[in-house]
């Protein structure tokens, strides 16, 4: 009906980003004029803070180095090297990109790092008014976390399309967020299930004590760990899908119709509706007096889901864009939320799963193990048949506007089901801030009532992290399609530049791309062992201080007033070994995938990337579902069924959950995001791979 332009879709982007970040400033000061009087709380609290930002600024200076080296062979190297007569200004703006990226997502953790270790204290007080109070502040203090980083993450994608003009140097853009957000999801998720499992082992099953006792010298290192891992970590982590969904469909846009086409506006417009949706969404969360804080969660972001698919309709009808693309769109926002209730079904305490393995653990840990891995196979059967829908969908509703719609139209659905990112990051980040609150409730000495609120609190952001971690895993399998179709533009275009054949597609009875397909497979797994190896190493190290800390400080264990435990050590331990073995296992996944490519060239990297999603999604699903099954039927447990706290069942419980923790919090999340580090490489170095592979 009426034209509208990219330039002036990309203001209204940038109006809403400002938007966005303006409604995060809000949301930040009225969490931090909550009042706060707890003197006890308010010490332990300083601990929490100074704790995570001590770990963030030293994970932080050792990715700048790598970030350093990155941005210097970017520059030589990409998009072509700069000896084969390239526009050395290419290569140039490809490295700025890079950098930007990476300050945008570091920022991204910061601002998660700053509002949690707020919010956990005044949300801890509020609970002494009631559920509603609590929550009210809880919830608002990760919505700080969701405006930010997706209104940073948009207003990087429009600034450096608007400032360089090629959708490519997007790849690189999203290259420095995705590998940022690598190092810092794999370090923050062994730094928190080392102090977490560290804690658990020696507090509650040697020495019975209560999940967060002060006597525990571990204890301050595990709410640290929960604003590392889970909030500063999963923030990069969706900036970076947020802006992977986003490059993958204007590098497919660009090439259907060039950087001012009705594709790139549409692209333009439907994320910027999506964080329009999320700022109304999070202005409407709301809970009773005696509210179900799940319940408030979930109706919040089924209105962000309707609002969009309304909202992006209408645009749709008014500026004519392709209502096939829409549908698109429309597909993966729906199967989003409903990969999301699956989740739900396999990790909320109210279902059937979680109370079978609470009832199972009754006869020991070993039944507690096999009942929940079990679970958590089922569990990932339900979002890989909603992705491979989806894509099946996406891809034949847009295939008829012409050659490359198809796959325009699977990055589409991506950029539909990663639309209300806002809202899923506003709940994620509610999990860890009420999961902390409980701690200092407990640690405050606010009595029984208190912690029963908080209990409630946590339990809801249990359900809701694993919930919003299947949905991320979901959206960033959709994503790496995307970003499987915008690697084959990239080739081809390479190819055309280099008077060399392209690629139609990929088939595995070809044994270069059979090659590639059997080792992508494999690093998944090998990325995952590594991660969950350095939480067995380090907290074996924790273990060792907390045991000597019990044996050599008199009175600690007996809780004798006045003596206090060395949280300190124990925060640095945790610190130092989660940087230690972070990077190796981020250098596996980056280093095979160029090994592969120099080897078998474009075709064996499109097996690669092939096995590397397949085996990803599974494992990834798998580990996350498991995770938040086990954790929840430990909480159902200590909520008085199946014999309490210090029966039999508590202690298998707490084992599961144990082994859980890194399989939900380090290697699950983590993958999705090896699977986007992988998929940019291979777009990035796609010209090199065309040049000098051995086949």
């Amino acid at each position: 009906m009426f034209p509208i332009t990219t330039q002036t879709i990309q203001i209204v982007s940038l109006i809403i980003s400002a938007l966005a970040l303006g409604v995060a400033a809000w949301l930040y000061t009225w969490v931090k004029a909550q009042p706060s009087s707890n003197k006890r709380i308010a010490e332990i609290g300083e601990y929490i803070r100074q704790g995570a930002n001590t770990f963030l600024r030293r994970e932080y200076l050792i990715l700048a180095r790598f970030t350093a080296v990155a941005a210097v062979l970017i520059a030589i190297l990409l998009p072509k090297p700069i000896w084969s007569g390239t526009n050395i200004a290419d290569n140039i703006w490809m490295a700025v990109a890079y950098i930007f990226g990476t300050i945008l997502s570091a920022l991204a953790g910061k601002i998660g790092i700053q509002i949690a270790t707020i919010a956990n204290i005044k949300c801890a007080e509020a609970a002494q008014k009631g559920v509603k109070p609590s929550f009210m502040t809880g919830f608002r203090g990760g919505a700080v976390m969701g405006m930010a980083v997706v209104g940073t993450s948009l207003l990087g994608v429009t600034l450096v399309f608007m400032l360089i003009g090629d959708a490519s140097a997007l790849l690189g853009f999203s290259f420095g967020a995705s590998s940022l957000a690598l190092f810092a999801k794999a370090g923050g998720g062994i730094f928190t299930k080392t102090a977490d499992i560290s804690a658990d082992l020696v507090g509650k099953v040697e020495l019975g004590m209560e999940e967060d006792d002060p006597r525990n010298p571990a204890v301050i290192a595990d709410n640290v760990g929960d604003n590392v891992g889970d909030v500063a970590g999963m923030g990069a982590d969706l900036f970076d899908s947020n802006v992977a969904s986003m490059a993958a469909a204007l590098v497919m846009a660009t090439s259907l119709g060039g950087i001012h086409s009705a594709n790139v506006t549409m692209v333009f417009a439907y994320a910027a509706i999506g964080l329009l949706s999320s700022i109304i969404g999070v202005a409407t969360a709301r809970i009773g007096k005696n509210g179900d804080p799940n319940k408030a969660l979930n109706s919040s972001t089924y209105v962000t889901t309707a609002l969009y698919a309304a909202l992006t309709a209408l645009a749709t009808w008014i500026f004519n864009f392709e209502w096939r693309i829409w549908a698109a769109t429309a597909v993966g926002l729906i199967v989003g939320t409903v990969i999301g209730i699956t989740s739900d079904y396999f990790t909320n305490d109210a279902k059937p799963p979680v109370r079978a393995v609470a009832t199972a653990s009754k006869s020991g840990p070993a039944f507690t193990i096999l009942s929940g891995f079990s679970y958590g196979l089922l569990s990932a059967l339900p979002a890989l048949i909603g992705i491979a829908i989806t894509a099946l969908l996406s891809y034949n509703i847009c295939n008829p506007l012409g050659e490359g719609y198809g796959m325009f139209g699977i990055s589409m659905s991506a950029l539909g089901m990663l639309s209300i990112v806002g809202m899923i990051i506003s709940n994620d980040a509610y999990g860890p801030i009420v999961d902390n609150a409980r701690g200092l409730a407990e640690m405050g000495g606010f009595g029984e009532k208190v912690i029963a609120i908080a209990d409630e609190l946590d339990s809801a952001g249990n359900t809701v992290k694993a919930v919003t971690k299947g949905f991320s895993i979901s959206a960033a399998g959709l994503t790496v399609i995307s970003l499987l179709g915008a690697f084959m533009s990239e080739v081809n275009v390479a190819a055309a530049e280099l008077n060399v054949t392209g690629i139609a597609n990929f088939d595995i009875m070809n044994p270069t791309v059979f090659f590639g397909l059997i080792i992508g497979i494999s690093i998944p797994a090998v990325f995952s062992a590594m991660l969950m190896l350095g939480v067995d190493k380090n907290a074996q190290r924790m273990v060792e201080e907390i045991h000597r800390q019990f044996d050599t400080i008199p009175g600690l264990k007996e809780g004798k007033e006045g003596v206090k435990p060395d949280y300190e050590k124990c925060i640095d331990i945790a610190t130092t070994g989660s940087i230690k073995e972070l990077i190796p296992a981020g250098l596996v996944a980056i280093f095979s995938t160029i090994a592969v490519g120099l080897v078998g060239g474009a075709e064996a990297i499109g097996g690669f990337l092939t096995g590397n999603i397949a085996s990803g999604l599974l494992l990834a699903l798998l580990m996350s579902n498991a995770g938040g099954l086990w954790d929840n039927a430990k909480k159902y447990v200590e909520a008085g069924n199946c014999g309490g706290k210090g029966s039999t069942a508590h202690k298998a419980a707490v084992v599961g959950d144990t082994v859980g923790d890194p399989f939900k919090d380090t290697a699950g999340p983590s993958i999705n995001t090896q699977i986007t580090v992988v998929s940019l490489v291979s777009s990035l170095m796609s010209g090199l791979f065309l040049l000098y592979s051995i086949f």
